[in-house]
């Protein structure tokens, strides 16, 4: 680094000066690249833009007509859907009470009386009257039919009151005998030019055909009326007795001015049709084409045309409600959406042609190519102002840019220096970083020399601590290492134990959970023909459970050597183990004195039990038989037994093997939290046995 006046060429001052220079002239070279290419090739980005607007919103605007088109379109249709369900549906109910009341009549006969009824009047032409009509094979004067005629002839009042008020066209009730009673105000219209009463097949009418095989209500395709010519539907009902027929009802409805509507609605490129169940078209203001109305024996079925999209809209719209589609019809785009009829399983269909809802479209992209015409030549005028400018301030940029650069450089690499060799002087016995004012810059870097500050004070402070701690560890690892050492040292270790004794064999070992544990076995002679085993548990872990451990052991052995009975010797070193025992440890015992010219022993609380030549015994703490694995569960008394039996035969040493090895399969590493003391004794008999 070389210093000149207040400046620094070379190191961080240099680099962050340099660093600020770069990324000025960086980035005004990029700045300046975008800005030549986006002039190149702006004004085609802007035409491509103009372009995809207009698309867009053309889009858009056959969006919105589409959304107006739906909302009206759809709601219209399914309300007159509505609308002619109803009426049908009221007319069907109509027919329906004439049926249940025509049903009660044939099931109590006997509660009505006998009503007159006649033939039609052309005199009473206008007024609403209850006439006969019948076909050629018909008999109305058979007593039989006479009968029935003048029970069914008591529905005349009701008839003539759906008829009056009903919205009916006429209402009727047919015998199978081939006569009929009609209510309506068209007498004259029953006779023929001649004046003569005409006939009616009345058997062969599709309402009641219609009623008599399908068992219940019915309704016709569009017919002709025979009486006065107009367009209707008839609806039929058949009534039955003791599950014969009895009779058929059936009322007309002309539909004349439905008909007048739909005629009339093929206005403005948009109309509406009907089409029956069997997909033919009943109402429709077309003239020809698929659309025309024709006789059911020419109707085509709009639902088989190969005309898929049209004849799979027809087959949906039948079902259910639909949406906006677009279906061509003969030749033409059209807008379509369709609601049923459920009454009568027609649809009613409106359409709308796709050239009317695109014209709006159409002058809107007109409009729009003379407004771009227009901002364009606006904004080539801008854009020329706009970049003489950009180039004024990246001058200006440059400028302020290089003096910041060297300002700022400055100002972070003088307190970095002041800090650099305030933590270069560091060392030996100088580990103190302090604050200098220098380093109070307000910012991060006082942050940073603050942590310095506080870093090395704690650091001194740690190094004092872990002088302490260590040596501290370093005395208590001596003193349990001896103590290990002493504890391990105080049980019998050499095996074998009694090399000279052919009698008995004896194996032990003791696995502290801890540096020292509180079990312990042990094993000695008591005189030259009984041996004592001992095998305990003290309470607790660690050095004072140790030391406890070594008392209770002098103390037991001492007892026992002394020729005491081992009930009474541990009668009495659980006495002296009380005198003074603040801390309240206790060690849990197993001893037992082995006479080993017999073999019989000799425990606590005076059990004996006798061992025979090749019997062994094994004794254990608690240790092992609550090894605890990964999972939390215990070793316990099955997994120990499993052990012993591996090999029952075998010598003391490898049954403490054949444990051990069981214990540690199964805690698989676990952390040892209990000592494991074991001990196994094998009675051999006596010498030359």
């Amino acid at each position: 680094m070389k210093k000149i006046g207040n400046f620094v060429l070379g190191g961080l001052y240099q680099k962050i000066c340099n660093l600020a220079l770069y990324s000025i002239f960086l980035v005004i070279a990029v700045y300046t690249a975008v800005l030549v290419y986006q002039a190149g090739h702006l004004r085609n980005l802007i035409h491509e833009t103009n372009e995809k607007q207009k698309e867009s919103i053309a889009e858009i605007s056959r969006q919105t007509m589409d959304g107006i088109l739906s909302s009206s379109m759809v709601k219209s249709t399914r309300m007159e859907a509505y609308i002619a369900n109803d009426l049908f549906t009221d007319a069907a109910d109509k027919v329906m009470m004439l049926s249940d009341y025509a049903e009660k009549i044939f099931a109590e006969p006997e509660a009505y009386p006998y009503h007159e009824y006649s033939f039609p009047d052309p005199e009473k032409e206008g007024e609403i009257t209850i006439q006969l009509l019948v076909d050629e094979d018909a008999r109305p004067g058979d007593p039989d039919v006479d009968s029935r005629l003048g029970l069914v002839a008591n529905m005349s009042d009701m008839m003539a009151s759906l008829y009056q008020i009903g919205g009916l066209n006429s209402c009727y009730i047919a015998l199978p005998d081939g006569v009929m009673l009609l209510a309506d105000d068209h007498s004259a219209g029953k006779f023929d030019e001649h004046g003569n009463l005409m006939f009616i097949p009345i058997d062969e009418r599709a309402w009641y055909v219609g009623a008599k095989e399908t068992g219940t209500l019915y309704f016709t395709d569009v017919v002709q009326d025979v009486f006065t010519g107009q367009i209707g539907i008839m609806i039929g009902a058949p009534v039955y007795k003791d599950g014969e027929l009895a009779a058929v009802v059936g009322a007309d409805l002309f539909l004349d001015n439905m008909a007048q509507t739909i005629n009339s609605s093929g206005d403005n490129g948009s109309f509406d049709f009907i089409v029956n169940g069997n997909g033919h078209v009943v109402f429709s203001p077309m003239k020809s084409g698929l659309l025309q109305v024709k006789a059911n024996a020419d109707a085509v079925d709009l639902r088989g045309l190969e005309n898929k999209e049209l004849a799979q809209f027809i087959r949906n719209a039948l079902n259910q409600s639909t949406d906006i589609l677009t279906v061509n019809i003969d030749g033409t785009d059209y807008y379509v959406t369709g609601s049923p009829i459920e009454a009568v399983g027609w649809v009613i269909v409106s359409a709308v042609s796709k050239e009317v809802t695109d014209q709006p479209t159409v002058l809107m992209e007109e409009r729009y190519d003379s407004i771009l015409g227009d901002a364009l030549v606006s904004f080539n005028n801008a854009i020329s102002g706009a970049l003489r400018m950009i180039i004024v301030l990246l001058i200006i940029v440059v400028i302020l840019g290089t003096g910041a650069a060297v300002i700022l450089s400055k100002r972070i690499v003088t307190p970095l220096e002041t800090m650099t060799k305030r933590v270069v002087s560091l060392g030996g016995d100088n580990l103190q970083f302090k604050m200098e004012p220098a380093l109070k810059t307000g910012d991060e870097i006082e942050v940073l020399a603050e942590s310095f500050a506080n870093l090395s004070a704690k650091t001194l402070q740690y190094v004092d601590q872990v002088k302490k701690v260590t040596a501290e560890k370093e005395r208590i690892g001596a003193e349990l290492s001896m103590a290990t050492a002493i504890q391990a040292s105080q049980l019998p270790r050499l095996f074998p134990a009694f090399p000279y004794r052919s009698e008995f064999d004896v194996y032990a070992s003791m696995t502290p959970a801890k540096e020292v544990g509180g079990d312990f076995y042990d094993f000695f002679m008591v005189d030259d023909d009984h041996i004592g085993v001992v095998m305990a548990d003290v309470s607790g872990k660690g050095v004072p459970a140790a030391l406890f451990m070594m008392v209770s052991r002098v103390l037991i052995k001492s007892h026992l050597q002394n020729g005491e009975k081992v009930s009474d010797a541990l009668t009495n070193v659980n006495n002296q183990l009380c005198e003074g025992n603040d801390a309240e440890f206790f060690v849990t015992v197993w001893a037992a004195v082995i006479e080993i010219s017999t073999g019989e022993g000799i425990r606590f609380r005076e059990h004996e039990f006798e061992l025979h030549p090749g019997d062994s015994f094994f004794v254990y703490t608690d240790g092992v038989t609550e090894a605890t694995n990964a999972n939390k569960e215990l070793f316990g008394n099955d997994r120990l037994l499993s052990a012993l039996n591996k090999n029952p035969d075998a010598d003391p040493k490898e049954v403490l093997k054949n444990v051990m090895d069981g214990i540690n399969d199964f805690v698989a590493g676990a952390e040892q939290f209990d000592d494991i003391t074991m001990l196994s004794f094998k009675y051999n008999g006596p010498k030359g046995d």
